[in-house]
């Protein structure tokens, strides 16, 4: 399955009052990990962006006078998208303002291109009712790095949302094998195993370990101050 993770900027909020996207960022997956081969363009609007979502992505229509307009690009971006899964991080926003951008230039919705969209906002709202699922509150979540998000920014943001749904769809009662290519035009996006047909030994730890691993956890109680659980769990 081949995936890409899309993210825009935008000069606003609303598409069909005039406002233009100046970003698209594009990150490629196929079975579940990251090709390298993605794709990023900054766009000139014609137009300023709303104050409020320049302080959001800080990119200025002066920085933007001598990027290329929407339909400079549109086959290449229609290209490198089609028959691709989309995965998009409150897609309807996206999708949207993508959808009116072909309009302007005579084209189908962007639906009619691509294999599918997964909206990784329903994703997060059903695994995480109730809380925060902004794309930075999901980072920290699950551990996602986030440290150089200072503004937004189309490719990073993809970049983010790649790793987020990762661990958003990691099972955790499955072991997924990279068995490389299969036959000649087929692709193996891995094997699951069930675990419980193995019978695996059990290896036990010899008498040097065993004592190194008793001289780890008195340096551990020494230095909590005799206050180990372990040492606690002893006494009682």
């Amino acid at each position: 399955m081949r995936q890409i993770v899309l993210d825009t900027e935008t000069t606003g909020l609303s598409a069909e009052t005039g406002d233009r996207i100046i970003e698209i960022g594009c990150v490629e997956l196929v079975a579940r990990k990251l090709t390298g081969v993605n794709k990023h363009f900054y766009l000139n609007p014609d137009r300023d962006s709303h104050e409020d979502a320049l302080k959001v992505h800080g990119i200025t229509r002066e920085f933007l006078q001598d990027k290329p307009r929407f339909p400079a690009v549109v086959d290449e971006l229609l290209a490198y998208l089609e028959g691709a899964e989309l995965i998009i991080h409150n897609a309807p926003f996206d999708l949207g303002f993508l959808d009116k951008e072909l309009e302007l230039v005579g084209r189908p919705p962007l639906r009619t291109v691509i294999g599918g969209v997964i909206d990784t906002v329903v994703m997060a709202k059903e695994m995480f009712p109730g809380k925060r699922n902004s794309l930075d509150a999901l980072c920290d979540r699950l551990g996602v790095d986030n440290s150089n998000r200072t503004l937004h920014g189309a490719l990073l943001d993809a970049e983010l949302l790649a790793d987020v749904y990762i661990n958003l769809t990691r099972g955790q009662d499955a072991l997924l094998i990279d068995v490389g290519p299969g036959d000649a035009g087929t692709t193996l996006e891995g094997v699951r195993v069930d675990l419980r047909s193995f019978s695996l030994p059990v290896i036990e730890a010899n008498e040097q370990e065993l004592a190194a691993h008793e001289g780890v956890l008195q340096q551990l109680d020494k230095a909590s101050g005799g206050k180990t659980v372990w040492r606690q769990a002893a006494v009682a």
